[in-house]
């Protein structure tokens, strides 16, 4: 017998239902698993946050026993297939998504694929699987019974939610979000912070390798895409040394108020002063490519090296809302060129998903992987090929014209 509503939730996704949906996302088993975990603790953690809320709690309680559930809730294979059963079935699931998380389910949905490591669209999938099987949980109980529940397991959830989803205990279901002002203030901190790891690890390379060179000749090893897999000491190297040539940090005030903190010749102060110029026209060619972003060697996975710049440009979305843009992912020429289509497109993907998380709204944004088209830097170099492997993106739309 479950000891708690979590896992009563996860003991009703059957291996059949795991598996299926892992074949219908086309995601491997364990990252399904890791994202059934936090799909059921967030729903869950949605629901303690309005514990107190009798009313609310009724009305998802009418939900669970309405007529549409009992058909539903019984049906394994419909739930893990690719679409619903029938209409009831998907209003019933949207509504009871929405009440749970309003607006948020996009944030949510993000939240829960960046923690499993699955691409930005299969976290709204496993949302829609696991909403059903949470009500399944709740047809048996009434709403004081119910609240009191939620409320002793609240504490418990807070481990397994996604990062970035702890608002949902403490703010009546809402998510909290990541104010502007607060990377304004803590970019300048976290920058120092960063160059100084970023060093210290440099220095520790440098050091291995003067005890242990490779062999003469020796070629560095490919994935699957064909991109080189660097080590994480490389990777760090590299990075370091082309943040640095970013400059000094200066800082930039925004329309809306806010300040952030930015390297002088840092992506941020050139797509700023290009929206400030009232001679700037939209167009097909001006392109600002980030400059502090690190994914995971041939993964569309982003370091946490990348929320800082990720939080400035969320920022500058923020202050001009008629800012539209367009995200580019792009590879170098190594490896099978579909496949560095598809790492390309899930990198913006996760890029745009990444965003959308720290509050921008989606429809602002869209991406393509364009894979090792249009390259900007000669591939025949280890330096071209970095400068290739890029996300860039480009204003489709400038606050007071159309593109």
């Amino acid at each position: 017998m479950a000891s708690s509503m979590l896992e009563a939730v996860l003991g009703s996704l059957t291996p059949q239902i795991r598996q299926e949906l892992a074949a219908r996302l086309h995601e491997p088993p364990t990252a399904i698993q890791t994202g059934l975990t936090g799909t059921a603790a967030a729903i869950l953690a949605g629901l303690a946050g309005r514990a107190a809320d009798s009313g609310f709690l009724s009305e998802i309680l009418a939900m669970a026993r309405g007529s549409a559930a009992p058909g539903l809730l019984g049906n394994a294979a419909a739930i893990g297939s690719e679409a619903p059963s029938g209409p009831q079935q998907g209003q019933l699931v949207a509504k009871f998504l929405s009440s749970v998380f309003g607006s948020h389910q996009g944030q949510v949905a993000t939240a829960i694929s960046q923690q499993a490591g699955l691409t930005a669209g299969s976290g709204m999938g496993l949302l829609e699987t696991t909403a059903p099987r949470v009500l399944g949980c709740l047809n048996s109980v009434d709403a004081v019974a119910l609240g009191r529940m939620l409320q002793a397991e609240a504490s418990s959830l807070q481990s397994h939610l996604p990062a970035g989803l702890s608002g949902l205990l403490g703010d009546a279901g809402v998510l909290s979000a990541v104010a502007p002002a607060r990377y304004a203030a803590a970019a300048r901190s976290r920058w120092l912070m960063a160059l100084a790891i970023l060093g210290v690890l440099v220095l520790a390379w440098l050091l291995f390798r003067s005890v242990e060179q490779p062999k003469h000749g020796a070629q560095p090893a490919v994935n699957a895409t064909g991109e080189a897999a660097t080590s994480a000491a490389d990777a760090v190297s590299n990075a370091a040394s082309s943040w640095a040539a970013l400059g000094e940090m200066t800082r930039v005030k925004l329309p809306d108020g806010s300040e952030i903190d930015v390297p002088a010749k840092g992506v941020e102060v050139q797509l700023v002063q290009w929206l400030n110029d009232p001679a700037t026209r939209v167009d097909a060619t001006t392109w600002f490519a980030f400059d502090r972003l690190l994914f995971d060697s041939g993964k569309a996975t982003l370091q946490q090296a990348s929320q800082e710049q990720l939080g400035n440009v969320a920022a500058i979305l923020k202050a001009y809302p008629g800012l539209k843009i367009h995200i580019g992912g792009y590879t170098d020429n190594d490896g099978d060129p579909q496949q560095n289509v598809q790492l390309s497109q899930n990198r913006a993907d996760n890029v745009m998903a990444a965003l959308t998380m720290l509050g921008v709204d989606p429809d602002r944004m869209d991406a393509k992987g364009y894979g090792q088209a249009h390259p900007i830097a000669d591939n025949s170099s280890e330096q071209g090929r970095q400068k290739n492997r890029r996300i860039a993106m480009r204003v489709t739309e400038k606050p007071g014209t159309k593109s």
